[in-house]
């Protein structure tokens, strides 16, 4: 199938692509560099071979008091099932974008809650693997495969006071699409105050910038390109090394041969 990636990633910039659909667990993904929803992804004209779960792994359900998901659904959905059936554990998910493979292998999250907090185990294509058995920090996972199906601990009692403090910290993020946080936070610092103190905060050039609302975000102000968002992550990279001499690491992940 082929996806255009200007309309199918959140910072809308990309070219139409061919990639490949998977289908079942049997799939080896060693060739490929597996997408979601495309939340935090940044897709150069000349990517690797990519491919994408087909919609039979686009499922949730509540079994045994676990969230149990297949890895293409959307953070969304859990948030409204946990809702529904009033169960607890997953609010800090709530406002969320993406998709539940996405959130596993970023471990992602909002401040001191990540995804890993309440992740019992994951299926990559060889049965459950216990999430205490996988290496995982900081907007990582070291993950051998693919994530097909996933299970979360959950409470019960949904706190949806809970619910609306997380919505509330991402209603303060930009409206422009952008693919979420651009850079992870160094150790003792914050890397939107970095940036904004080397003077790129609502910095542009062509049509994406840094956001003037979060110096964080790198934003689509309308035709941005992948040359375009690359020479700012450049940018920001050297101003915020030769300022502070701290090297800034991307949390979008860049998709170029």
């Amino acid at each position: 199938m082929f996806i255009d990636f200007q309309k199918y990633s959140s910072i809308r910039i990309g070219s139409t692509i061919k990639v490949e659909t998977i289908g079942d667990r049997g799939f080896d993904p060693s060739r490929f560099f597996v997408v979601g929803n495309a939340c935090n992804l940044l897709v150069s004209p000349n990517p690797p071979p990519i491919a994408i779960l087909d919609r039979s792994f686009e499922y949730c359900r509540v079994e045994g008091g676990a969230l149990i998901a297949g890895g293409k659904t959307p953070i969304g959905r859990l948030v409204s099932l946990c809702k529904k059936e009033d169960f607890g554990g997953l609010e800090f998910l709530s406002g969320l974008p993406g998709s539940v493979g996405g959130l596993i292998a970023m471990n992602a999250g909002l401040k001191k809650r990540s995804a890993f907090d309440r992740l019992l185990w994951v299926d990559l294509g060889r049965g459950a693997i216990e999430a205490k058995t996988i290496e995982y920090g900081y907007r990582f996972a070291k993950l051998d495969g693919v994530v097909f199906e996933a299970a979360f601990m959950l409470n019960k009692g949904f706190d949806r006071v809970l619910e609306a403090s997380f919505l509330e910290i991402r209603s303060k993020q930009p409206k422009e699409p952008s693919a979420g946080s651009c850079f992870k936070n160094p150790d003792g610092a914050y890397a939107g105050a970095l940036i904004e103190a080397t003077g790129l905060r609502g910095f542009r050039r062509g049509g994406a910038g840094f956001s003037d609302k979060h110096a964080n975000f790198l934003v689509n102000l309308g035709g941005a390109t992948y040359d375009d968002a690359l020479w700012l992550i450049d940018e920001a990279k050297r101003r915020v090394l030769d300022r502070f001499n701290i090297a800034l690491e991307t949390e979008i992940k860049i998709l170029s041969r």
